[in-house]
């Protein structure tokens, strides 16, 4: 299973999402595959939930992959209604600044 899949499954067990999408944008920094995701999560779970709050419950559904494996994740949490108003995009991923242990 890809990393990509894997992260995908995790999240949808963790969370009941409305839409789900995780991007492998590793092709667009210089660590090779795998190292390099944005994940778009739109779920009614987030409302009322600060976006630390929300970024922390990802984080802890992904915590062996952070850990381990990926050295960068982009992360956009929405509720329905705050995706719609972004009219289904969230922002593009910054550039990769280097830097980490998998050098």
């Amino acid at each position: 299973m890809s990393m990509q899949q894997q992260i995908e499954q995790k999240l949808a067990a963790g969370i009941q999402c409305k839409h789900l999408n995780v991007v492998n944008e590793s092709h667009m920094h210089s660590r090779g595959t795998d190292s390099h995701f944005k994940v778009i999560v739109v779920s009614e779970e987030f409302a009322g939930k600060r976006l630390l709050a929300r970024h922390r419950q990802i984080n802890e559904l992904l915590k062996d992959e952070l850990a381990n494996h990926i050295h960068a994740l982009a992360i956009h949490t929405f509720t329905p209604d705050e995706f719609a108003q972004h009219q289904g995009q969230a922002p593009e991923s910054p550039a990769c600044m280097g830097g980490s242990k998998f050098d």
